[in-house]
């Protein structure tokens, strides 16, 4: 058949494969809101080269191709905010976005000692909130976007990574 999707820490060569990625994958929210000019797509590469060399940044790989990222960071107070979950539309549906996800919790856990994570997501963006409601996150509250939307904030504890040893 096919080559097996592969979850790994994003390596500096990745930042123009991200950059483009997010710009076709949130083309939808974009469309969802009636706003083109949401975080994602207008982004520069620099900032995204800036975000690979300070966060922690995973990428899904269909072999050389990147075709899905989350980035995430810890805060003040041990929260670690994930961000620009996004997994190429050809692949969406196959448990892609919650395996980055994951990966990402996990580093961030382990690496960072994150004790909770958050995220956030338009209020309309029913698919992005059935995916996070099915990995653990549950709506803590509410914030309007710099450009504008409503978005949905969903927290999760870290109850999954604090007993591997």
């Amino acid at each position: 058949m096919g080559m097996s999707v592969t979850i790994s820490a994003a390596a500096e060569q990745d930042a123009e494969q991200i950059f483009r990625l997010q710009y076709l994958c949130f083309q939808s929210e974009a469309a969802l809101y009636g706003n083109y000019r949401i975080a994602p797509l207008v982004e520069s590469l620099d900032a995204i080269r800036h975000e690979l060399a300070a966060d922690c940044v995973f990428v899904a790989r269909l072999g050389d191709e990147v075709v899905g990222s989350v980035s995430g960071r810890v805060t003040e107070g041990g929260a670690a905010l994930i961000s620009k979950l996004c997994v190429h539309p050809r692949l969406q549906g196959h448990g892609i976005g919650a395996r980055l996800l994951r990966a990402a919790e996990s580093a961030l856990a382990q690496e960072h000692g994150a004790t909770r994570f958050r995220l956030h997501t338009g209020h309309r963006s029913e698919g992005n909130l059935r995916l996070y409601r099915r990995v653990g996150y549950q709506a803590v509250g509410t914030s309007q976007g710099a450009d504008g939307v409503l978005m949905i904030v969903l927290e999760k504890p870290d109850v999954s990574y604090a007993a591997t040893a």
